[in-house]
């Protein structure tokens, strides 16, 4: 048996929503982590319970957007607690010019969307060779 415990603040929530009109559902989150491994960013993203065809990923310029739909299901039942967001959502990252967006790399495992961006060349440390010219002797001084 599922026990609901009471929590005064999301009866305020629902109270609210339901005088100032819109749904009682919390707004659709799609949390993320993101770190740097070397010469790559990698960025994960969770979405249990959602099918990898409803996943689109599309970068145009420096933006980056993720969107994603969790079906609701259908049947001859009563919903007892409803606090997973169904339905579409999406995010957007605007990823910087150090980032080759050419080659992003993109899987689905266990409800976790992992994407690995490398580093671009032209972001990538280098050494510069220092140029030198031949030492020219000094000039005899006539006297």
């Amino acid at each position: 048996m599922l026990i609901r415990s009471t929590d005064p603040f999301r009866e305020f929530d629902r109270i609210t929503q339901q005088l100032l009109g819109g749904t009682t559902n919390r707004p659709a989150v799609m949390p993320m982590d993101a770190w740097r491994e070397g010469d790559r960013f990698v960025i994960e993203f969770d979405l249990p319970g959602v099918s990898p065809d409803t996943i689109d990923l599309d970068v145009e310029r420096n933006v980056l957007t993720v969107k994603a739909e969790r079906v609701a299901k259908n049947g001859d039942w009563q919903m007892l607690a409803n606090e997973r967001v169904r339905g579409s959502f999406s995010r957007q990252l605007v990823l910087g010019d150090n980032l080759d967006l050419e080659h992003i790399e993109a899987a689905y495992d266990a409800g976790v969307l992992r994407l690995v961006v490398p580093v671009a060349e032209k972001a990538k440390p280098r050494k510069i060779q220092i140029a030198t010219s031949p030492q020219s002797e000094p000039a005899a001084i006539e006297r």
